[in-house]
């Protein structure tokens, strides 16, 4: 996970997700709607992930 990441995750978490396929950005800006923590949270769990 790269600073630039980190730092696109925290201000506007679904573009910091782009790559990570659709169901992804989906969930993130959903929980982005309902609030700005779920959304950053959510999407610095979904970079973190070594799987994808």
């Amino acid at each position: 996970m790269s600073f630039w990441r980190v730092l696109l995750s925290i201000i506007c978490p679904p573009l910091a997700v782009l790559d990570k396929g659709c169901g992804s950005i989906f969930i993130v800006f959903l929980l982005w709607l309902c609030g700005w923590v779920p959304g950053v949270i959510a999407a610095l769990v979904i970079l973190n992930n070594p799987k994808r």
